[in-house]
């Protein structure tokens, strides 16, 4: 059977090593196969253009269609629907062939991209987050007794407490096919009744859903701002750690130690804070912003420099969905080129529980990759700008 694919005259770059082979790239059912196939459906010369592994964002949320979380729970569930089905395909266009949603997606959205009815990434979900009364993920104003939880997707989180309680609410997101389970561990910007420092949930409760997690074969990640909160959530055993914005040297030890993950999402306070009023942020939340967009460059160095395992991820929500692709160009004012390059491929790959998968150009991979016409290890902006050619499972999927 001839190759899907070949890419002539390439700089394939080796992510590990930081360096490129020039060649050719063999794509055959969907995979990314060894030099020497003689005839391919289609070739293209790249002429030396620049070729990566399709991107990995590991925090994103395709149902986030409005700014005002709040307001998801009143939406339609079609309206959401589609709403999400534009945003995967945006990321698609963006380079971003795998994406991992942390608050919204379900099986139904996984499982349609993944037969093709949807176009878009790669989809790794954790359903629902868990969150306390209260919590971050508990979306009442002040004042507001009860609420029926939406049946759809758009609902990004569930409230549940006590250990009773957060194992039933972990082992029902398992069941309905989540990936990992995401636990909001402190206050946040979004949540109308509780502040950035408050610490959210108790030693027992965060033990008990690592624990149904791992029993599962799963891992917890953590919505965490405050060192209390971040130090006490890995402590508890999470593998994960979103945001992270005030951590502190203890913060860093324990990653490290555990060999944890965190997950900066810096453009999502970027954006939030310049744009996000007009997008329909509530101003309680957007006056919270400056608090986490001052400490995060530093929170992101220092973790780089203590030897941490960093990975790409966004957060973006509403109408500020396309600054996706600038949380590169924020990341090179601390980071060199390649680790930021990393952070989006292999380490994210290994945090996903891929590695060889996605994430490289090696031979048994998914054939998903980009292709840039300027080198991103000179520059890496250059990805700060849409692709000149997406690839997933072999097959180009987007053309600019």
């Amino acid at each position: 059977m001839p190759a899907s694919l070949v890419l002539r005259n390439a700089r394939l770059l080796d992510v590990e090593a930081g360096t490129y082979r020039e060649g050719d790239l063999t794509c055959a059912d969907g995979e990314i196969v060894e030099d020497g196939t003689a005839t391919a459906e289609r070739e293209i010369d790249l002429r030396g253009g620049y070729v990566l592994p399709g991107l990995i964002d590991a925090h994103v949320h395709v149902a986030g269609i409005a700014a005002n979380t709040t307001v998801l729970r009143e939406l339609p569930p079609s309206y959401i629907a589609a709403g999400a089905i534009r945003n995967m395909g945006a990321m698609l266009d963006r380079g971003f062939t795998t994406v991992r949603d942390v608050g919204g997606a379900d099986y139904g959205f996984a499982m349609a991209q993944a037969e093709g009815s949807i176009r878009g990434p790669r989809l790794i979900f954790g359903g629902k987050a868990l969150s306390q009364t209260g919590g971050h993920g508990d979306k009442r104003p002040a004042g507001v007794r009860v609420y029926d939880d939406h049946p759809f997707c758009g609902g990004s989180s569930r409230v549940a407490d006590g250990v009773d309680g957060v194992r039933l609410a972990a082992r029902d997101e398992l069941r309905r096919g989540a990936h990992h389970i995401k636990v909001m561990a402190s206050g946040g910007v979004a949540s109308p009744t509780d502040h950035i420092d408050a610490v959210q949930y108790s030693m027992d409760e965060l033990r008990a859903i690592v624990d149904e997690a791992g029993a599962a074969g799963k891992y917890v990640t953590v919505h965490a701002y405050p060192p209390a909160a971040i130090n006490r959530a890995l402590e508890a055993g999470a593998r994960c750690v979103e945001h992270g914005n005030l951590l502190d040297d203890r913060s860093v030890e324990l990653l490290v130690e555990r060999d944890a993950y965190l997950v900066p999402t810096l453009v999502t306070y970027w954006a939030l804070h310049r744009e996000g009023l007009d997008h329909g942020l509530p101003r309680v939340a957007w006056e919270k912003v400056s608090r986490v967009l001052d400490g995060a460059l530093g929170a992101l160095d220092r973790a780089a420099r203590g030897g941490a395992n960093v990975v790409f991820g966004t957060d973006l929500i509403g109408g500020m969905h396309p600054h996706q692709l600038e949380e590169f160009r924020i990341r090179a004012e601390v980071l060199p080129a390649i680790d930021i390059i990393r952070s989006a491929t292999t380490v994210a790959a290994e945090l996903l529980r891929l590695p060889g998968r996605i994430g490289t150009l090696a031979p048994g991979a998914h054939a998903d990759l980009i292709v840039v016409d300027a080198d991103p290890l000179a520059d890496v902006t250059v990805l700060a700008t849409p692709p000149r050619l997406v690839v997933q499972g072999g097959e180009v999927v987007g053309e600019h």
